[in-house]
């Protein structure tokens, strides 16, 4: 199979550019940062060029292990919600340290705010925000107990930049600020090792 050079051509990347539903089945694009595929004309975020590799069937991206896009539906099949949140989740694990609210995950997950807040409180229990909150925090309880960064540094490679925020959060899941849980856990590290 040639590889994704041959198959970008101009012509292919202003249609996908333009949403241009005159290409439709004539190819398809992925996106690999995502690993969705879509049809010319989807209305979803622009990708940035170099994430993005050209099909000619449906059939191609999917062996590629792509999955199809719950916007425009490139198999004419909807994909199962549990997949469509495991792939947003995956996404705001591998993401979380950057700025993520609803607008932006449904623009990646191609599929609107309200259908993927929806879908994601059905299948998790949690809304989304709750979600990436307990991603963060779980994080910074590794950085506390793996490194001696400053609290401030904590919250920031978490991506909880407001600090007396962050230690409120903390505190509110774990019964703990976060200069407590560090000591305790030290505590108990040193009496494991007597």
């Amino acid at each position: 199979m040639p590889d994704n050079a041959t198959f970008m051509t101009n012509e292919r990347w202003q249609a996908i550019i333009n949403n241009d539903a005159s290409y439709n089945h004539q190819f398809f694009y992925a996106v690999k940062s995502t690993r969705i595929f879509c049809k010319p004309s989807c209305k979803s975020r622009v990708p940035k060029k170099e994430n993005v590799r050209i099909f000619l069937t449906a059939e191609q991206a999917l062996q590629a292990n792509f999955r199809p896009c719950k916007r425009c539906k490139p198999t004419n099949e909807e994909l199962p919600d549990h997949e469509w949140i495991a792939l947003v989740t995956e996404y705001i694990h591998n993401h979380f340290t950057k700025p993520l609210h609803l607008e932006a995950l449904a623009s990646i997950a191609h599929g609107s705010p309200y259908h993927l807040h929806r879908t994601f409180k059905k299948i998790k229990g949690i809304t989304p925000a709750e979600y990436i909150q307990q991603v963060r925090l779980n994080a910074a309880k590794e950085y506390l107990t793996q490194t001696n960064k400053t609290i401030t540094d904590i919250s920031i490679c978490v991506g909880i930049p407001n600090t007396p925020y962050f230690i409120t959060l903390f505190k509110k899941q774990f019964g703990h600020t976060p200069a407590q849980y560090r000591k305790l856990q030290r505590f108990k590290r040193k009496k494991e090792n007597q």
